[in-house]
C-alpha cells in the first residue's frame, strides 16, 4: 500500500519484530507486510537491542547484529524502508542492563557503551529508536540519551518510548523509575509518540475507558499509541477481534488525532498465526482506517473464539534470550512470556 501524504494524519499501525526465526532456525519474513493487499503498516520496530556488560558486546537479542543469521533480516528491512515503512530499533525491554550502562553520571562510561549503539544505527540506517525502559532509570539519564540521539541523528530521527499504560496515569505505576509526565514536559518536543502497553495487567484495551482516562489526564491523542499483545501466547490481556472491532473505530471516531495501534509481536500474530502473521496488520488497517474492512468483517463472521483462549500461556518460548528472560523477574501481575531470538531450550 502506498504511503499517504506526509502532512495527512493517519493512525499509525506498528508491529514489533523480535522473533526473527522459527524453532528450526528458518527466517521469518516480513516482506508480506508490503506484498499483501490492504496493509497500511507505518512502522516496524526491530527488537531487541541489548547493551551488555562489555561495551563492544552489543547484541540483537542473543547475537551480534552483524551475525550471518541476520543477513536476510537486514536486507528485508531495507526493502520495507524503500517501500515507505519506517524501521526503528527497540533498545532494552525485559532484559535489564542497557539503561543502567547508559547512565549519565559518568561521561566516559556513557561514551563507551553509547558508541556501539550509535554505530549500529548508522550502519543499518535505522529511522529511529524505541526506548523501552523496564528498569530503574533516572529522569536525567533518559533526557541525556534523548538529547544525544537528537544531536547525533538530526530532526528526522524518530524517538519513541514504550511505557506501560498505567505510567501515563500515575508516575508510581511504571517499570522505568522516572515520571513520564515530567519527561513530556521537559522533552516532549523530541518524542514522537508513546507505545503504551495496554496489557499484562498494566492496561486494558477491551473498552475505551483507559485510553480516555489517559487523554483526560492531558496526554494528546496523537502521541498515545494503543499497544496490545497479538496472540494470547505473547502475554496477558489479549483482546479478541470482535471486541477490538467495537473499540478501535470508536476511538478513531472520537479523536481525529488518534495515535494508532501497535502489536507485540509479529511472528505469531492472530488471526493468521505463524502461517500468516501479516494478517494482524491487515485487520488493524481496516479497523483504524476503514481500508479493506470487508475482509475483517468476513473474518469476524467466521471466527469462533474458544472459551478461555485469552488466558492461555506459551509453554515454551520460540526464541529465548539464552537464559536472560528467565533470570529477570519483572513486577507484573501475571506471567509474561518474553519471546526473543535464539534456540528453543530443552526442558
Amino acid at each position: 500500500m502506498a504511503p499517504l501524504p506526509p502532512n495527512q494524519h493517519i493512525p499509525r499501525v506498528i508491529t514489533y519484530y523480535q522473533t526473527h526465526h522459527d524453532k528450526d532456525g528458518n527466517h521469518i519474513s516480513v516482506l508480506p507486510l508490503i506484498t499483501q493487499a490492504n496493509i497500511g503498516l507505518t512502522h516496524l520496530i526491530l527488537a531487541a537491542i541489548h547493551i551488555n556488560e562489555e561495551p563492544d558486546a552489543l547484541t540483537l537479542n542473543d547475537q551480534a547484529p552483524d551475525h550471518p543469521r541476520f543477513t536476510t533480516l537486514w536486507a528485508e528491512l531495507r526493502i520495507l524502508q524503500a517501500s515507505g515503512i519506517k524501521v526503528l530499533g527497540m533498545l532494552g525491554g525485559a532484559a535489564k542492563g542497557s539503561y543502567g550502562r547508559l547512565d549519565d553520571s559518568d561521561p566516559q562510561v556513557f561514551e563507551s557503551y553509547y558508541a556501539p549503539l550509535h554505530a549500529l544505527v548508522k550502519a543499518h540506517s535505522l529511522d529511529g529508536l524505541d526506548l523501552d525502559v523496564e528498569e530503574p532509570t533516572s529522569l536525567s539519564s533518559i533526557i541525556h540519551l534523548i538529547d544525544r540521539l537528537r544531536s547525533d541523528f538530526g530532526p528526522s530521527f524518530v524517538i519513541t518510548l514504550a511505557p506501560v499504560a498505567a505510567a501515563l496515569l500515575n508516575s508510581q505505576h511504571n517499570l522505568s523509575g522516572f515520571d513520564y509526565e515530567a519527561l513530556e514536559v521537559m522533552r516532549g518536543k523530541e518524542i514522537a509518540w508513546y507505545n503504551a502497553q495496554f496489557y499484562c495487567g498494566w492496561g486494558d484495551c477491551s473498552n475505551p475507558l483507559m485510553y480516555e482516562m489517559v487523554l483526560r489526564k492531558g496526554w494528546p491523542a496523537e502521541k498515545v499509541v494503543v499497544g496490545m499483545v497479538t496472540n494470547p501466547e505473547n502475554g496477558g490481556g489479549w483482546v479478541p477481534w470482535n471486541v477490538l472491532a467495537g473499540v478501535l473505530p470508536v476511538l478513531v471516531g472520537r479523536h481525529p488525532g488518534f495515535g494508532g495501534v501497535m502489536g507485540w509481536e509479529y511472528f505469531n500474530s492472530l488471526p493468521g498465526g505463524k502461517e500468516s502473521p501479516w494478517q494482524w496488520c491487515q485487520w488493524m488497517t481496516a479497523l483504524v482506517r476503514g481500508t479493506g474492512r470487508d475482509v475483517v468483517m468476513a473474518g469476524l463472521a467466521a471466527e469462533k473464539p474458544e472459551e478461555g483462549k485469552a488466558e492461555s500461556r506459551v509453554s515454551a518460548e520460540v526464541d529465548p534470550d539464552d537464559g536472560i528472560a528467565e533470570n529477570i523477574v519483572l513486577p507484573v501481575p501475571k506471567g509474561f512470556a518474553y519471546d526473543t531470538d535464539g534456540e528453543v531450550e530443552d526442558d
